[in-house]
């Protein structure tokens, strides 16, 4: 009985798994855009050309809208980094990087809490302070 009353509870507060590697790194990039509570449409735009450039053969309007409905169900970064840092290759992580940094920095203001969610992304990436730092001047200087 107490088996079947935990299932119930832990049956409406599942979230959704991502489907793939797309969809994981679209999530982190709308992690972005939301850590400074503020979305916009300069920061939105900036995120479909960081999923053109990594995920050409995706539609980025169709990924943004899934990317936003699945970070509003999750409860946690590591499912979706575990999953880019499996099948994606240093270089790609650190592309991901710089696009997450151009949309931090897409509406001129970088905001501790947008440079924080990247750190943190870093870090679960598994990519070095020398990477999380190159690829922010990279994002800055374009």
């Amino acid at each position: 009985m107490i088996q079947r009353l935990l299932e119930k509870f832990s049956a409406g507060t599942k979230t959704p798994e991502p489907e793939d590697t797309a969809l994981a790194a679209a999530v982190l990039l709308t992690e972005v855009i939301k850590a400074d509570y503020a979305v916009d449409d300069t920061e939105k735009s900036a995120m479909k050309k960081a999923m053109t450039a990594l995920i050409p053969e995706r539609d980025a309007e169709v990924l943004l809208t899934e990317a936003f409905s699945t970070s509003d169900t999750a409860n946690d970064l590591q499912k979706f980094t575990s999953i880019v840092h499996k099948h994606w290759s240093d270089e790609q992580k650190s592309d991901l990087l710089v696009g997450m940094w151009r949309v931090a920095f897409a509406d001129e203001k970088l905001d501790k809490y947008e440079e924080h969610i990247i750190r943190r992304i870093a870090d679960l990436l598994y990519m070095p302070h020398s990477e999380f730092i190159r690829t922010k001047l990279i994002a800055r200087d374009h």
